[in-house]
């Protein structure tokens, strides 16, 4: 008998972050980035409704995702400040899961465009956020301390 594997998205589950969460949110960051947000950094966002983790059936950390919604020139425009997954899960699912969240939230709050950063080097995340109807808006150099990043915006209908 053949069984078919569940859709990434059933296999976690996206909740508010929570100070449990902390500290894989923490390991994930570091595994994640050359420079790393401290812990303090993501305690500041605790209850914060754009603080999100995505958790698999046991309850382990997965990912998680850091966005807030600002008024910017008379607009409410929501920024995606961090988002990584546990390498071991990347390319599971776990990235468009929370970011497909995030939109929602974000959405919910008022905002009417998007924006994030992301290395010019990291190509797997340009892929991820084309597929979300993100476009390259400009470069900025020396962003990281090593490398450029590439501003992307998604307006919101």
């Amino acid at each position: 008998m053949t069984t078919s594997a569940p859709a990434p998205e059933e296999e976690y589950s996206i909740r508010p972050a929570e100070r449990a969460d902390l500290l894989a949110v923490v390991r994930i960051e570091r595994e994640s980035f050359p420079q790393p947000w401290p812990y303090d950094a993501f305690e500041r966002f605790l209850d914060e409704p754009g603080f999100l983790v995505a958790v698999d059936a046991l309850g382990a950390v997965a990912g998680y995702v850091v966005a807030d919604v600002n008024r910017q020139y008379g607009r409410n425009r929501g920024h995606v400040k961090d988002i990584a997954v546990r390498p071991e899960r990347r390319g599971s699912g776990v990235g468009s899961a929370l970011l497909s969240r995030i939109v929602a939230v974000l959405l919910s709050h008022g905002a009417d465009s998007i924006k994030l950063e992301v290395r010019e080097s990291n190509d797997a995340a340009k892929r991820l956020y084309r597929k979300f109807r993100f476009e390259p808006l400009r470069r900025v150099p020396g962003y990281y301390d090593d490398e450029d990043a590439i501003v992307m915006v998604r307006k919101l209908e």
